[in-house]
């Protein structure tokens, strides 16, 4: 599928945009400029942008200013140097564009895509190498939008990724738009291998630890449009708050959400999707918003150089080092007079980490154990998923992380709105000079939750993700309003993740891959079904039907905040769960025999038998 079939349909095919692996050239490449889109490209004369464009081989350095670098093919005003992502087209409606486009490289023929009127179609133009184009048209409606080319070189392999000639369009309202933020993701890829790969994955050019460190003070209210010009889905997720989804796009359209808009902390971005969204920093501290596939975010899986692991290897406390790729770290430092929230007579929970004999297809079974009574688990005791938190709001808890597995770990209570020290991210999470430590072999750590909503949420190992998260380090939690009772009888909690890191993976659900017994149900009675998606990559499909009928149900939740009731409606028992998500909905049945499949779409690896009396 070409990239203008993905621009105006969705959906993820096998799609190279313009790159080359090449690194012989003489004379020397021009160097890539890591592009902040802070600053549109092209002369603004009145109501007309004046803009020439070129497409060039140069070379690109996103993990470093000193790293060896790749050599792609990237555009670039005309005399200035090339940038990642694409020079930043940004005009007041009402605009007349002029876009003279040039075709520098020599091997390929290029076409570009995105240099028309919005919302249209996903047009493109063709330009042998050498060759040359002048287009004029208006800017069009307000939104965000992308342009990219596409080619492939004399180096070309099918399963390439060359998306590192692409950037964002903006279209501001005649009136302008508040303070924001333009964020694009580019990715290049190659495989050196049968099983190892080379990433460069991006955000404004950069892969972490050298991303932009975003600075924001409390109470600010950040505005950011995002541009995600690859052909992978990234679900991103933010730390500690929630962020509200103000618009989305494909490239060519952009539409405003109508209100009440949703809220979440994890947005599943599809492929040459755009989108915007707006979010308030309530409390300070070091921050993350990060694509939440383990493979877009780790040493070795999302770096240039598949073989550096070292930081799972050595589990250092530098989060410059266990970490990778797709991450933008916020910063929200400690104003004058600011006071932590009291917290009164927290409850107290003791959650050990523990190996226990290998169970699965995962080389090792790992799990977070909670302490009933007064003495500790056996130290050999597990369980996948871990033990169910049931919480309650307005309850500040404290629980204590005791570490008996050999290694490090480090625990992220995932869409939990809470004190930065506590977050998870070890060497990053907190401020200053208080920074939250991995939690060593034999050693504990406090985690102080405050827990201001009820809902559905998890809680995961944010250290050697790809090991210790496969292993079976993450677990489901419920915070549940003052005087509510938690009942298994009509309250269902379905938690996803893998056993082990077998390509295609291995699902379990609730820890196990083959339903143990029927679920029966009360008929005539609302059932609350929570799903939870905390494996590594890839989302899972839950469908619930009676034969070959799909069932339907009312949506309630996303991400643990409750829908408001102008968007918790029914709908079809039947959608895709992205890894970090966690979905609610209600049920009331009739009397008969349902099966709830989870998995793929049309080949689901877990089928649970229902029967309601």
């Amino acid at each position: 599928m070409r990239l203008i079939g993905l621009l105006l349909g969705g959906g993820v095919a096998a799609l190279a945009l313009a790159g080359s692996s090449s690194n012989s050239a003489n004379p020397p490449l021009p160097e890539v400029v890591a592009n902040d889109n802070r600053l549109p490209a092209g002369r603004l004369h009145h109501d007309t942008l004046s803009l020439e464009l070129e497409v060039r081989l140069a070379r690109w350095r996103p993990e470093s200013p000193t790293d060896s670098g790749i050599v792609v093919a990237a555009f670039a005003e005309a005399g200035k140097a090339p940038q990642i992502p694409a020079p930043l087209i940004r005009v007041p409606a009402g605009t007349w564009i002029e876009v003279s486009v040039r075709n520098a490289l020599t091997d390929s023929t290029i076409k570009v895509f995105g240099l028309a009127a919005h919302p249209g179609a996903a047009d493109s133009i063709s330009l042998r190498p050498g060759e040359a184009r002048r287009v004029s048209f208006a800017a069009g409606s307000p939104g965000t939008y992308l342009y990219a080319a596409e080619t492939k070189t004399h180096d070309f392999i099918k399963d390439d990724e060359k998306e590192s000639a692409a950037g964002a369009f903006v279209v501001d309202p005649a009136a302008g738009s508040p303070p924001d933020r333009v964020f694009v993701i580019n990715i290049w890829g190659r495989a050196q291998d049968s099983t190892s790969y080379a990433n460069a994955l991006a955000i404004n050019g950069r892969s972490w630890p050298w991303t932009e460190r975003i600075s924001a003070a409390v109470g600010d209210t950040l505005h950011w449009r995002w541009v995600n010009a690859s052909v992978r889905n990234h679900p991103m997720h933010l730390h500690g708050f929630y962020f509200r989804l103000d618009a989305r796009g494909n490239g060519m359209r952009d539409s405003a959400l109508p209100e009440p808009r949703p809220l979440a902390v994890t947005h599943d971005v599809r492929p040459f999707e755009t989108f915007a969204m707006s979010w308030v920093p309530e409390r300070p501290g070091n921050w993350l918003y990060h694509c939440h596939i383990g493979f877009h975010v780790l040493p070795g899986a999302a770096t240039l150089d598949p073989a550096d692991t070292t930081s799972h290897q050595r589990m250092s406390d530098n989060a410059a080092r266990h970490m990778a790729g797709l991450i933008l770290g916020i910063s929200v430092p400690i104003p004058a007079g600011w006071r932590d929230p009291e917290r009164m007579h927290p409850r107290q929970l003791r959650l050990f980490v523990q190996e226990g004999t290998r169970r699965g297809r995962a080389r090792r079974a790992l799990g977070f154990v909670v302490q009933q009574g007064a003495q500790p688990p056996a130290p050999d005791s597990v369980a996948i998923p871990g033990s169910f938190l049931l919480l309650t709001r307005g309850e500040p808890t404290d629980i204590s992380v005791i570490n008996r597995l050999r290694e490090p770990t480090a625990i992220h209570w995932h869409g939990i709105e809470l004190e930065s020290y506590s977050d998870g991210v070890s060497g990053w999470s907190g401020a200053t000079r208080r920074l939250a430590p991995a939690i060593q072999p034999g050693d504990s750590f406090v985690a102080r939750l405050t827990l201001p909503r009820a809902g559905t949420f998890m809680y995961h190992t944010h250290m050697n993700d790809l090991e210790q998260l496969t292993s079976g380090l993450y677990g489901p939690i419920v915070v549940l309003e003052p005087g509510q009772h938690f009942d298994p009888a009509r309250d269902h909690l379905f938690i996803g993740g893998w056993d082990g890191r077998d390509d295609p993976p291995h699902l379990l659900i609730n820890g196990d891959s083959i339903p143990r017994a029927p679920l029966e149900l009360a008929a005539g009675v609302t059932h609350r079904f929570r799903f939870i998606n905390i494996g590594p990559a890839g989302g899972y499909w839950p469908t619930l039907r009676q034969d070959s009928t799909v069932q339907r149900w009312r949506q309630v939740a996303k991400d643990g905040a409750e829908l408001p009731a102008a968007r918790a409606v029914e709908r079809v028992a039947r959608f895709r769960i992205q890894v970090g998500e966690t979905w609610d909905f209600e049920w009331t049945p009739r009397p008969g025999e349902y099966t709830l499949a989870l998995g793929e779409r049309d080949n689901p690896a877990f089928v649970q038998r229902i029967v309601v009396r």
